[in-house]
């Protein structure tokens, strides 16, 4: 059987990551009845060809789906955030999107019975800026005069969605460059903090492709540019990252398959843009943090019968664990609900794959983060603090992702410090469902608890594709 050594550093890295480190975001096309991916196979300036219903949050289902993942962020952005209109539409267009008082309210009182706290993509519109000039915050003042009037929380707010890859979404003219986008930046602060002071500023939220990054130089490479530009500290830099493109999807540089997901090289590209956004970081905005802003397995929906299966979970255990590393300090999954790569599905409300994987990283990996080196590139190994109010509080977690279809054995001696282990595995890649520890995991009236699994018998093998959490004592 083949032979892995690894090394666990004694010494926790100086950055801690964010108590709601693992957050998710709701698309505002699903939220107020956009143009989807469901059921659509087609794309039209970035979005799906179908129309869908509106998001119903009123479900004490998903209730308790969020809960059990908490505490987290919930993002609401996406490619409809800069054309939505707010509370009413002054152009009578059939096709125009309409976030509603009603809707706004509905997502507020979810916010707020689920304790989360909100992050907000406000519209930066779609007029052409050679043509009109600055960016206007009269309906941004619209809708945060009315959410503070209702004690609405905002914590974060971000001006505009993806804005390097406008020029795909709205047209060549609508595209902003680095500097005129930081002087409206200086503007969006002022507006926002007229209403919410302590609300922080995010930007700017740039996607970057599989192998290309922020792709056509130097049109839409805006991140470096904005960040120079800025004239005041932005309290984020974040960033867009999908490591691989469904069918629908009009450029593929990576294609969404299963075999994809558990090639140890096509997860190495999340490492490489995230020194690259932190080095600008630490040149730029030094006292910034950083986030994943958006990520999901692949763009333009995910691709079904991959995204929502157990192969997902593997690129998803990697990046949150890489992510950490990184000094990413909160990691936005796109998404809670909706899209063959939402966490819940839509229609049914069954948690898919990603969602347990989610749920038992919030139970087991802490804020501190370990380095962790491993001699198998294919056996990916990341170490943490054991999560406050854990068994054995003040104890490593240490996660193991074997890429391999075969077993690995470690060293004897990191077995003797294992108090106990958790495997996720299925029967094949594209299986619906997991278990953990030899059992399907299930919410009963909204309770799962760690001790409901079987323990399993000590062990230094890790077996062929699985995804394992180790308890070890300090």
């Amino acid at each position: 059987m083949p032979r892995a050594s690894i090394y666990i550093s004694d010494t926790p890295q100086p950055h801690q990551i964010d108590e709601r480190y693992l957050s998710f975001a709701i698309d505002i096309s699903v939220l107020a009845g956009g143009f989807w991916w469901e059921g659509s196979s087609i794309i039209r300036k970035g979005l799906g060809g179908l129309r869908v219903q509106p998001l119903s949050l009123n479900s004490k289902k998903l209730d308790r789906l969020v809960q059990a993942l908490g505490p987290a962020y919930v993002r609401v952005g996406g490619s409809e955030a800069d054309k939505i209109h707010y509370f009413e539409d002054p152009t009578n267009d059939k096709d125009s999107l309409v976030l509603t008082k009603a809707m706004w309210d509905s997502l507020h009182a979810f916010i707020q019975r689920n304790n989360l706290a909100f992050s907000f993509t406000v519209k930066y519109g779609l007029f052409k800026r050679q043509l009109h000039g600055d960016w206007q915050g009269s309906e941004a003042e619209k809708l945060l005069r009315y959410s503070l009037e209702r004690g609405y929380r905002i914590d974060v707010c971000e001006l505009g969605n993806e804005l390097n890859a406008y020029w795909a979404f709205h047209g060549i003219n609508a595209q902003p460059g680095a500097k005129k986008l930081a002087q409206d930046y200086s503007t969006f602060r002022q507006v926002l903090h007229s209403f919410y002071p302590n609300a922080r500023v995010l930007g700017p939220g740039s996607a970057f492709w599989p192998k290309l990054g922020e792709t056509i130089k130097p049109f839409s490479n805006i991140t470096k540019g904005f960040l120079a530009n800025l004239t005041e500290d932005i309290d984020i830099v974040d960033w867009h990252y999908y490591p691989f493109q469904s069918a629908r999807s009009p450029v593929r540089t990576r294609s969404a398959k299963p075999e994809n997901f558990i090639d140890y090289k096509n997860l190495d590209d999340f490492k490489r843009y995230s020194l690259q956004l932190k080095k600008w970081r630490d040149e730029l905005q030094p006292n910034a943090q950083l986030w994943t802003g958006e990520s999901g397995s692949a763009q333009c929906g995910g691709e079904a019968r991959c995204s929502d299966r157990w192969a997902s979970c593997f690129w998803w255990a990697d990046q949150l664990a890489c992510g950490a590393l990184m000094s990413q300090a909160v990691m936005i999954r796109q998404s809670l609900i909706g899209g063959e790569y939402g966490l819940v599905d839509r229609l049914t409300l069954k948690p898919r794959p990603d969602y347990w994987l989610s749920w038992i990283w919030a139970r087991l990996m802490g804020k501190q983060v370990f380095n962790v080196t491993s001699s198998d590139p294919n056996l990916r190994v990341y170490c943490h603090s054991l999560a406050e109010g854990g068994q054995l509080d003040g104890s490593r977690c240490l996660l193991l992702i074997n890429l391999n279809k075969h077993s690995v054995t470690l060293d004897p001696s990191i077995a003797e410090k294992v108090k106990a282990q958790y495997e996720l595995r299925a029967k094949k890649l594209t299986s619906k469902r997991i278990k953990i520890n030899g059992k399907k995991p299930k919410l009963k009236k909204g309770k799962l608890k760690l001790q409901d699994f079987p323990l399993l018998p000590s062990t230094n093998v890790v077996r062929p594709l699985t995804i394992n959490f180790w308890i070890m004592e300090n």
